[in-house]
């Protein structure tokens, strides 16, 4: 297509996925009130010590804050729930420029990418309040600290997010495997160092920075990543294993070219669309 038609139908995939975004919104504005219940669940499971007199009770320092409160929450209920429509309307406008080999390995990733990340939210989740129960433990004596909603709110969706993201990487070891840019070999040989940059990451990454956070988040993307390994070194022995079509010709000797394979290459190869 013209430069222009690309651009009107960038336009159209947007808007529609402004628009599924937006009726996303609206579901999370409609169930606002069991949706914050559950995001401040983690808050009520720490020690009464660290809560302000004791309750399961938030803060709000400016006039704005709860209803700026509510259109985060809706913005990102939106983009959850509209996952599916904005994600389709992504690959619908990239897919047609793509190969069929690179369209089966944007299949793998998005199968493997969003179960790994809901995984990573929801670990996250289960340990928000450990966390901060570690965090605001550091507070002195007859020190009361005043946690308000939009600081609570910021941390438990970093949270969420560097978990998620986190537990991405693995698959991304396995596309650059299936892609041959990446060798079980080279894996293997570097094995430690990446361990060590995954707890080194974790430890900087996590917003609280403390160590049972840091270990939450470490040990099972290491888990990840030894399954990554597995899936690699399978691939490559079945890979070592296909016969090479070439192997009984000398060096100096031109392959033969089956000109009915060669079409049949080409028109899988074929963009479409």
């Amino acid at each position: 297509m013209p430069l222009m038609e690309h651009i009107r139908e960038l336009r159209n995939r947007i808007l529609k996925a402004l628009l599924g975004i937006v009726a996303g919104g609206i579901v999370g504005w409609i169930f606002y009130d069991p949706i914050w219940r559950i995001l401040q669940h983690p808050y009520c499971k720490i020690p009464q010590a660290h809560r302000l007199n004791g309750q399961c009770a938030l803060t709000t320092t400016g006039i704005l804050d709860p209803f700026v409160l509510r259109i985060k929450i809706c913005l990102i209920i939106g983009l959850v729930l509209a996952s599916p429509i904005w994600l389709y309307q992504l690959w619908a406008f990239v897919a047609p420029g793509l190969y069929q080999r690179e369209r089966r390995w944007t299949y793998v990733f998005m199968a493997g990418a969003i179960p790994l990340f809901a995984a990573g939210a929801f670990l996250a989740y289960l340990t928000l309040d450990k966390g901060l129960g570690i965090l605001l433990g550091f507070t002195p004596d007859h020190v009361v600290p005043i946690v308000t909603i939009t600081s609570y709110l910021g941390y438990a969706v970093a949270m969420l997010l560097i978990f998620g993201a986190t537990f991405e990487l693995p698959l991304f070891v396995v596309i650059l495997n299936l892609a041959g840019v990446l060798t079980h070999a080279r894996i293997r040989k570097w094995r430690r160092a990446l361990v060590f940059g995954i707890f080194a990451f974790a430890a900087v990454a996590t917003p609280s920075q403390d160590p049972f956070t840091m270990l939450a988040l470490a040990l099972p993307t290491v888990v990840l990543f030894e399954v990554a390994e597995v899936i690699a070194y399978v691939h490559d022995k079945r890979k070592a294993a296909r016969p090479d079509p070439y192997a009984h010709l000398s060096d100096d000797e031109a392959s033969p070219i089956d000109m009915g394979d060669l079409e049949d290459h080409d028109l899988e190869d074929t963009p479409r669309g």
